[in-house]
């Protein structure tokens, strides 16, 4: 099989090493930009590849949406197969892709958008062929993971671990989506669709690390907690919730034994009970070996992870009930229903009542536009 790759980044180029050194691929053309195209195998022009009828399949690494989702379309009305990393595309065009591709015959794969290295969806796909899926979720981010393990193992500052990231390749230049949670909702939407058939895309909430200082780390380290950012999914009733937000754990949960740049993703079975999958969930060659995964899954004949009846829909977060610990300046207390609370060095740290995860996040939100600087984690 003979595979064109769009982009050639970090993930780009460790997608063609693998290519060029695997006997069961050969490696075709790399799509670089306009004026990069500085080798015999780039080439700049995205007609060069889906006009090849050597190049069996397409692997788009290359991120970003509109340009991605349209060099997909051809990908796939030239009878191409074609595999992506990209969540971003697939969480906002997924159910288009995978139409389209049923109606060429060609496959749209997509393990390596969640989990790195870790094969979660592929898994997951498998598992709700057989059984019921009742929940999912874990550490799904591994770029915002290492920051937390340097910040709480090392006590590294926020911007002292996100330049540790950047440096070893974690995060991007700009990194917004994980550090604000958006990446990791982006592949539990992912998840839900495999699941359950509906890829929600509205009613969806994202609370990253970007508000967490030293000074939050040390006062719950100090109550014996740990804290990772969980992506969150399910059916409640019926209804579907999908949301990620931090949370704080006892040094004993599993999820604190999760170090560096590692996701551990979970599913809970009807029948097979709880899943646990561990594994890198960001650089170079984990997420590289996931978008080779998926070539190797379309050779041997498997041609979606999306089920012909998935659609488009929302997520319904106000049944999810949580305890919150929160910092906060002492103007904002009087908005919350608190548990307990004490103030320290000019803030208040508190411990909500239960309240919907919709609830919580909409308050915060609201405050932080009058200025008001919030940490919460669920408990």
């Amino acid at each position: 099989m003979k595979v064109a790759v769009l982009g050639f980044g970090v993930v780009g180029q460790g997608v063609y090493e693998m290519l060029r050194t695997c006997p069961l691929f050969e490696a075709g053309p790399v799509l670089v930009r306009p004026g990069k195209a500085d080798a015999p195998f780039k080439v700049d022009d995205i007609e060069k590849i889906v006009n090849d009828e050597s190049v069996d399949a397409v692997a788009e690494v290359m991120g970003g949406v509109d340009v991605a989702y349209a060099y997909g379309v051809k990908a796939l009305k030239a009878g191409k197969h074609f595999v992506t990393s990209n969540k971003a595309l697939v969480s906002a065009k997924g159910v288009e892709l995978d139409a389209l591709a049923r109606e060429k015959g060609v496959g749209f794969l997509f393990s390596a958008a969640c989990g790195g290295a870790v094969p979660f969806l592929h898994n997951l796909e498998l598992a709700r062929q057989s059984d019921d899926i009742e929940a999912l979720g874990g550490i799904l981010n591994g770029t915002t993971n290492y920051m937390l393990d340097r910040m709480q193992s090392e006590g590294l500052g926020y911007e002292e671990a996100l330049s540790e990231a950047q440096a070893l390749g974690y995060a991007e230049a700009d990194p917004t989506a994980d550090v604000t949670g958006l990446d990791a909702l982006r592949k539990i939407m992912l998840g839900c669709a495999v699941a359950y058939d509906r890829l929600p895309v509205e009613g969806l909430y994202n609370e990253g690390i970007d508000s967490l200082t030293a000074a939050d780390v040390a006062h719950f380290q100090g109550k014996g907690l740990t804290c990772r950012l969980l992506a969150k999914g399910g059916l409640a009733e019926g209804k579907l919730y999908a949301y990620v937000q931090p949370a704080l754990l006892p040094a004993d949960a599993p999820e604190c034994a999760v170090k560096k740049n590692f996701n551990m993703a979970k599913y809970l079975g009807k029948n097979s009970g709880q899943i646990v999958l561990m594994g890198q969930g960001a650089g170079r060659y984990p997420t590289a070996s996931a978008v080779i995964r998926d070539l190797e899954c379309i050779r041997f004949g498997q041609r979606e992870m999306l089920h012909e009846l998935c659609e488009y829909s929302k997520a319904e977060n106000d049944g999810c009930l949580c305890t919150y610990y929160v910092r906060m300046p002492k103007a904002c207390v009087a908005e919350f229903e608190l548990a307990e609370s004490e103030a320290q060095g000019g803030a208040v740290y508190a411990i909500t009542k239960p309240i919907s995860v919709k609830a919580m996040h909409e308050k915060v939100r609201a405050l932080r536009k009058g200025g008001m600087p919030i940490f919460f984690a669920e408990i």
